[in-house]
């Protein structure tokens, strides 16, 4: 027997929203593409800014959030002949990074972390820089699409001077999409919601609420519908806007992420 037959899943997530459909459909169950979250905007122009300002600033550190984020950054300076530059303004900083892609990114170009979180959370990340003192440092923080007032706080709180670097954005997704989505989750047509990045919770229940649906919605996913969050940062996000029923794969992948759905689902029987 098929372990997601005759369950129906929302991906929330556009990247690699076609290879999640197959394992979905490979598992006996229905993908539903719903993005709730838009496309990521990126602006060379701001971008190359901000790569000379990393090459002519002389930071003390730098902190890196993202592996997209800090992949734009490298091939953004790449493109501007910058490369070694950048290189060697990261070799001459220490470096904190957040997330397993993003030491990855990093690794590629030969830079170890000084400092990484401790569970892929911006919080562990925080927890993990409190071991070092950032007063009067000058600090580039490259953002993730959206604010960051956790590590912003911090840093405010120990008197750091600060640069926020902001590679790309999310862009709300489309209206009529949202109303698809909520309306099937409202209806009993989806089983699961499978979200991918922090946005997509945001954006979810902010249309839900601007719509007056809010209640409805959280009512839904504390009863019939499953929420599935990518990894721990995803799963914090739901949390803020009021999901708390949330099934979190071990390893931060997106397949890992189907393959818990199927234990939840087996667990339950």
């Amino acid at each position: 027997m098929k372990r997601l037959s005759g369950k129906t899943i929302a991906l929330a997530g556009q990247r690699k929203s076609e290879e999640l459909s197959k394992l979905v459909e490979n598992l006996g169950g229905v993908a539903l593409v719903r993005p709730a979250q838009g496309t990521v905007f990126l602006d060379d122009s701001n971008v190359e800014k901000e790569i000379q300002a990393l090459v002519d600033g002389n930071f003390d550190w730098l902190i890196f959030t993202t592996g997209i984020g800090t992949d734009k950054l490298y091939q953004t300076a790449v493109k501007m002949g910058l490369d070694d530059a950048f290189i060697a303004s990261l070799k001459s900083a220490k470096v904190a990074a957040r997330g397993y892609k993003t030491v990855n990114v990093l690794k590629k170009l030969g830079i170890q972390p000084a400092v990484r979180d401790d569970d892929g959370s911006t919080a562990g990340l925080v927890r993990e820089l409190n071991a070092h003192r950032l007063t009067g440092c000058r600090v580039a923080l490259q953002l993730h699409g959206d604010p960051a007032p956790v590590l912003i706080d911090w840093l405010e709180a120990q008197g750091a001077d600060y640069r926020e670097i902001l590679p790309y954005k999310h862009i709300p997704p489309k209206q009529e999409v949202m109303e698809q989505l909520v309306g099937e989750i409202l209806n009993g047509e989806v089983d699961a919601v499978n979200f991918t990045s922090t946005p997509q919770a945001r954006f979810l229940m902010a249309y839900a609420k601007e719509k007056g649906l809010e209640d409805k919605l959280l009512t839904a996913f504390s009863t019939n519908v499953v929420a599935v969050a990518v990894g721990k940062v995803t799963a914090q996000a739901l949390r803020e806007v009021g999901i708390t029923r949330i099934v979190v794969p071990e390893e931060e992948r997106m397949g890992s992420a189907i393959i818990a759905l199927v234990h939840y689902y087996q667990n339950k029987r």
